[in-house]
């Protein structure tokens, strides 16, 4: 997402958790009309924000990342989250994987690492996923604030910069866990629309805001204007299993509130009928 520190903001109408809903941005020389009439965006190929890189910032991002991985690495809130993985929710990440080995994983709006704590902190989370479950395979990244020393860095603690910014409209083809804290609604919604089929839907698991949250913000906000970025949100709750995450502490709040494990199972064609939005 291009919002550098991830925050949280809205139409002055918040939710009950305290958080606030990020709206999304529009552009209308990379957006298209579909046969359904819903917009969406081109892919497009993708460069970082600058075309060069600086050594000595490159190795100062480099030790923060390493401190940042180390702080989480011996916190109680890391325990807690890795603790949910290998118990409360195991069989449905081995539901997703079924027969294969691994699971990739794609961060998508991981925002700016150089500036802001929440997404390094962010990062630092997901590389220490890989670091400890070998099912978790590839983590390829992309945010289109990106700059070149960031790329370079990325690409130095094992990940993968992508090329093409895809709008959030991965289709997961294989086992794919969508790494998402704190982005845009649209950005979900984009996402879930791409994969708006049994034998796509099935091969998700996605850790991002919590939905419900969302669901209750709508009920809450009838003339929000995240209405129309929500469609396929409100529409997956019936089939989404969700499992909030404990932050423990104040120093994970920022970069983790209201996040949660989303995984889905419909079972049915109906449940997928078509969301105009």
């Amino acid at each position: 997402m291009a919002a550098s520190e991830k925050t949280l903001t809205i139409d002055n109408c918040t939710t009950s958790e305290g958080w606030t809903v990020v709206l999304p941005r529009r552009s209308r020389q990379r957006r298209k009309a579909t046969q359904s009439g819903v917009l969406e965006e081109k892919q497009e190929p993708w460069t970082p924000t600058d075309s060069l890189t600086d050594p000595s910032k490159k190795a100062t991002l480099v030790q923060k990342m390493e401190r940042c991985m180390n702080k989480i690495d011996k916190s109680e809130f890391y325990h807690t989250f890795r603790d949910q993985i290998q118990t409360s929710i195991a069989d449905y990440f081995s539901k997703v994987l079924a027969s294969e080995i691994k699971m990739q994983m794609v961060i998508y709006g991981i925002g700016s690492i150089e500036l802001y704590e929440p997404p390094r902190l962010q990062l630092s989370l997901a590389i220490l996923l890989k670091r400890d479950f070998s099912w978790i395979g590839n983590v390829e990244v992309f945010d289109p604030i990106l700059s070149a020393t960031e790329s370079q860095v990325l690409e130095t603690l094992g990940c993968s910069v992508m090329s093409i910014n895809e709008h959030g409209r991965r289709e997961a083809l294989k086992p794919t866990m969508f790494f998402m804290p704190h982005c845009e609604a649209e950005l979900y919604n984009n996402l879930l629309q791409a994969n708006w089929k049994l034998n796509l839907l099935k091969n998700m698991v996605l850790f991002g805001n919590s939905f419900e949250t969302y669901e209750q913000h709508v009920s809450l906000c009838k003339n929000s204007p995240i209405l129309n970025s929500v469609g396929h949100i409100l529409a997956a709750r019936g089939f989404t299993n969700e499992f909030r995450i404990q932050t423990v502490s104040d120093d994970y709040y920022n970069a983790f509130h209201d996040s949660s494990w989303h995984i889905f199972s419909p079972l049915l064609e109906s449940e997928l009928q078509f969301i105009n939005s």
